[in-house]
């Protein structure tokens, strides 16, 4: 049974952690680059503006450089944001963290429906073989049950020594 002093306890402690969340927030930050490396933006969790930097090159994109720093700052700020969320996380845990969400409207972007969700090992070691111009590699057949346990059996630990 938790006692009353507990309860003040945990709450004192909660406090804390909420008063230190403006503090990570302010330390948090997010940075995004074009794809060909042109345009660089790094801003706060606020949106502040932190470092802009742009290659020589991005004078060559005339009209189209304004609209893609526009895009990459809001790639740095989703970066800014998840990096936020990510240091909260850390301090209240993740169910804290998932309510700020809610009570705020602004998800994490890690939990966008439409987030990128990457490439596959599968897809990635068949692009590397495209540029390398290797034949992709045969894939593995799908090991059995009986195969994983007759692995597990032969296996020795003293194959893991640091010192090999």
């Amino acid at each position: 049974m938790i006692t009353t002093r507990q309860l003040i306890a945990q709450a004192r402690a909660r406090e804390e952690a909420m008063a230190r969340v403006e503090e990570l927030l302010a330390s948090a930050s997010g940075t995004a680059h074009d794809l060909d490396g042109q345009v660089e933006v790094t801003v706060d969790a606020r949106g502040k503006l932190l470092r802009l930097w742009l290659a020589p090159s991005a004078v060559e994109l005339g009209e189209r450089l304004g609209p893609l720093v526009v895009e990459i700052a809001q790639a740095a700020m989703r970066e800014a944001t998840q990096d936020g969320y990510n240091k909260v996380a850390l301090l209240l845990g993740e169910d804290m963290t998932a309510m700020i969400e809610q009570m705020t409207g602004v998800p994490a972007p890690a939990r966008a429906e439409d987030d990128d969700p990457g490439m596959t090992v599968e897809e990635f070691q068949r692009q590397r073989a495209e540029r390398l111009g290797a034949a992709p590699p045969e894939p593995e057949p799908a090991s059995s049950v009986e195969d994983e346990d007759a692995y597990w059996e032969s296996f020795d630990p003293a194959s893991l020594r640091s010192d090999r």
